[in-house]
């Protein structure tokens, strides 16, 4: 008899991690790369175990958190340079609507390591004659629209695979004789992250699987097999 946890993971169990997932990162348990990643990893988790090791650091799947009282909503939060730069980096949260202006200057609205309190961010992002750049987690969806005279709109990000609940990143462009840009890990510089317990478990778990050892890092067979 095989084990509990090597028991084959259903489509619905894997909606199911997916929603706990989004529950985390409404409650600012998770970074948007953390939820794109793990939401990436419960679609493509093949048994129980695997499905566990996404979730093991993250409150039990019904168990209801103490939520604060209903707020006013948030007005939208603006980045502005003006023959200047203005960056945003790091660790943050992202609990409204964001806006970017660039007037002769660039901003850059750095996502990945961001808390996100919903599945999606909406930007409002104006260039003229200058940039604005959004840097997201490659796996997300983006929704890139609006105008763009003597200027330039573009996105340059690895979106997931058609049918996965993945968080969305919805930008309305305005660029004159300006850019407004959207790039992913791949395009931007992937973040130095250290090798987290699920992750390497979680690796392991899918060369199981696959009948291969991967290297934890990038996910693929190591050198020496």
């Amino acid at each position: 008899m095989s084990e509990p946890g090597g028991v084959r993971a259903s489509d619905a169990e894997r909606e199911a991690v997916v929603e706990q997932l989004k529950q985390a990162s409404v409650e600012g348990r998770l970074t948007l790369a953390e939820l794109t990643e793990r939401t990436e990893a419960a679609y493509s988790a093949a048994t129980h175990a695997q499905l566990a090791l996404l979730t093991q650091d993250l409150p039990a799947a019904g168990a209801v958190p103490r939520v604060p009282a209903p707020a006013e909503p948030r007005k939208r939060r603006w980045f502005v340079a003006v023959m200047g730069d203005s960056k945003r980096r790091g660790k943050w949260r992202v609990d409204q609507g964001l806006g970017a202006v660039a007037v002769m200057g660039d901003v850059v609205l750095d996502l990945r390591e961001a808390e996100v309190l919903g599945n999606s961010v909406d930007i409002v992002a104006t260039a003229v004659m200058g940039d604005v750049k959004i840097i997201v987690p490659d796996g997300v969806d983006v929704e890139l629209d609006g105008v763009a005279f003597m200027g330039d709109k573009k996105i340059d990000v690895m979106e997931a695979a058609p049918g996965m609940d993945v968080p969305v990143v919805r930008v309305k462009a305005f660029a004159v004789m300006g850019d407004v840009k959207v790039w992913g890990d791949a395009r931007a510089g992937r973040l130095k992250r250290s090798v987290s317990a699920w992750r390497e478990h979680w690796q392991a778990l899918m060369g199981d699987v696959h009948g291969r050892r991967l290297d934890p890092w990038t996910g693929m067979p190591r050198r020496d097999d």
